[in-house]
């Protein structure tokens, strides 16, 4: 049997570096969705005043955490690829095809 290839995340330094840099992205990815909610506020109320506060509650919700899972997914998978996580999973098929 084949000995496990380590993952770089296994490094307690390696990964602080990740998620430190994970967790910077998601800073900025809040303060963007903050920004975003918030023009988007302003142009329901200039454009059509003051509907219902639900309204402005349900679209800031739905904006604010929809940029926020998109963040956090592309920041997981950021993270995954640039510290070579992605390399160090093994296929179990790899060696059954030449394609």
């Amino acid at each position: 049997m084949d000995v496990p290839i380590p993952s770089p995340l296994d490094d307690p330094a390696n990964a602080a570096h990740a998620w430190a840099r994970f967790r910077r992205l998601m800073k900025l990815m809040a303060w963007v969705s903050l920004g975003v909610v918030l023009a988007i506020w302003a142009y329901f109320y200039a454009a059509f005043g003051m509907i219902s506060i639900h309204f402005y509650i349900a679209t800031g919700l739905g904006i604010g955490l929809t940029m926020m899972l998109g963040g956090a997914l592309m920041g997981l998978a950021f993270l995954s690829s640039g510290t070579g996580h992605d390399e160090a999973v093994e296929d179990p098929l790899s060696d059954q095809h030449d394609w």
